[in-house]
Parts: C-alpha cells; sequence; structure tokens
C-alpha cells in the first residue's frame, strides 16, 4: 500500500528519508525552514542519484521517478499526510517546535516518527499533546540512509503496538531491516559505537597509533567498511561529542567524552563537507 508520506528537514538525513521513502513508490512532501532549502536538497539528491545509477545501486527509471515523487513543501501542506518524520537538528528544543508544527498541522490519524540517534523518544513524546503519543515513534535511520539497510524502531513509553507495527512494515517496504530497541538514550548501536570511538581517541591521546593507522587497522582487522576517525569526519566530530555528551548525562563515566575530541570540536576541526578533520 502507497502512503502519503511527510518528511521534515531537508538536511542529509531528511533528504535521504525522503528519497527512500520516493524510491519505494510513496507521495512524499519534503519540507524545511523555506523552499530554497528544499530545492538545494532536491538538487542534491539529483547527484547522489545520478551516482548511484552509474554505480548500478538502482535504475535510471527507479531514480528519477523517485526524484518526481518528491514535492518541495511546508508544514503547513502535511494536512494529508499518512506518515510524517522529522529529521532536524539533533536537539530537544529544535525538534520540539518541529513536532509542535506537526501537531498543528498533521491530521488526527497521522502516524509522527521522529529520527535521533540519542534522545529518548519518551523525552520527545513530552512535547506532543497526550492525545498524539500512542500514534508517535522513534526511527534512528543511519547514513547514507540510501544505502544502509539497518532502522532502529523505538516505541516510547505511550506508543501503541499498532504504531510500532505500521512503521515497522513501512521499514521493511521501502527496503530497510527495521530492528526494536527499548527507549534509552543512546538506543542500542550508539551505545556500542561511540564507547569504540572514545576508545579510538583515547589510543590517539596515548601515542598508541595515528587516525590513519587505526583506521587502517579496524578496516582491515575487524572488517570494518569505514574506520573511526573517517566515520567522524563524515557524520561530523560535533554530532559525535554532543551524542556523547546526552549518553554522558545519561550512564556517566563510561560515555564521558575525551579531552581531544573536545578541543578539536572547538577549535572547529569538525570535518563534514565544509571543514577540516582528522583525515582531511
Amino acid at each position: 500500500m502507497k502512503e502519503r508520506v511527510g518528511v521534515v528537514g531537508a538536511g542529509l538525513m531528511g533528504s535521504e528519508i525522503a528519497l527512500v521513502y520516493a524510491l519505494a513508490g510513496h507521495d512524499v512532501r519534503l519540507a524545511d525552514r523555506s523552499l530554497d532549502q528544499v530545492g538545494a536538497a532536491l538538487a542534491r539528491l539529483g547527484t547522489i542519484v545520478e551516482k548511484g545509477v552509474a554505480r548500478g545501486f538502482y535504475a535510471q527509471v527507479d531514480g528519477n521517478a523517485a526524484l518526481a515523487r518528491i514535492v518541495p513543501s511546508i508544514v503547513e501542506d502535511f494536512a494529508d499526510r499518512d506518515f510524517v518524520t522529522e529529521a532536524v537538528f539533533e536537539e530537544v528544543t529544535v525538534k520540539a517546535q518541529v513536532l509542535v508544527a506537526l501537531d498543528r498541522a498533521c491530521s488526527e490519524g497521522c502516524l509522527i516518527a521522529t529520527n535521533t540517534s540519542t534522545i529518548p523518544i519518551s523525552t520527545l513524546a513530552s512535547r506532543l499533546p497526550p492525545v498524539r503519543r500512542a500514534r508517535f515513534v522513534g526511527t534512528h535511520y543511519f547514513s547514507p540512509v540510501s544505502r544502509m539497510k539497518l532502522v532502529e524502531v523505538i516505541p516510547g513509553f505511550d506508543t501503541a503496538q499498532a504504531t510500532t507495527d505500521a512503521v515497522t512494515a513501512l521499514c521493511v517496504g521501502a527496503g530497510k531491516t527495521p530492528v526494536r530497541v527499548k527507549d534509552v538514550a543512546g538506543f542500542a548501536v550508539n551505545r556500542v559505537l561511540h564507547m569504540f570511538l572514545i576508545e579510538a581517541v583515547r589510543l590517539v591521546e596515548e601515542g598508541v597509533a595515528t587516525p590513519e593507522d587505526i583506521d587502517i587497522a579496524c578496516k582491515l582487522g575487524l572488517g570494518h567498511p569505514i574506520g573511526p576517525f573517517e566515520l567522524m569526519d563524515v557524520t561530523t566530530s560535533s554530532l559525535c561529542l554532543q551524542a556523547q555528551e546526552i549518553m554522558f548525562d545519561a550512564y556517566g563515566e563510561r560515555f564521558r567524552p575525551r579531552p581531544l575530541l573536545k578541543q578539536r570540536v572547538e577549535a572547529g576541526l569538525v570535518g563534514g563537507r565544509n571543514a577540516k578533520g582528522w583525515r582531511r
């Protein structure tokens, strides 16, 4: 069954979530603070589709047809949506503002999901009226969303089983492999990942090995497709630090961010598209 899908947030995660559901044949509306931002996101998606076709990830017709199914929108256009995902900045107050807007715009029966990597779902659910919370759930996609299969599906305290089942089915229909995870800070994968990243930074602090050699060792010795420092450069060290601080608040000493990571973030060495990171 094809659903009317909405995505709020036209950044790296949100735009690719929109692409995934468009590739699955759904009618998708993509919103952000301005239509110009959505237009820029669609241009980026065009490049992603072009490269994906060249590498054989999907057919030319699939990619072009998917892009045509993504309509630039504003949140106020979401009244007819069946399923909406917010995928904005990983900060409670920012997400809360979007959830308040979605509560005003969406129909009573709309399923609302939050794409978050660390924030407990019930914390975000508290920003919605009680009548909305049964139809609210967490979905943690992994970057790049158009390539990575995993989605953590996280019900909050008040999430109805029917909501969890429906969103899980939507993920499966979009070619993802969902796993159900308890509503705790950091969920499952990020708790494992950030212990790994913290130890990797500690190795550099202690002079055990360079970032470059640790990346090589993890790829060849552990079979990882990307090393920890390459990963931090892709996702940005600032986002990694933010996630670790959330988990440090929740769990204490074992997730304390390393001083070198904090120092590099404060110096602007965060990676991403526009800044120097560990490896570039």
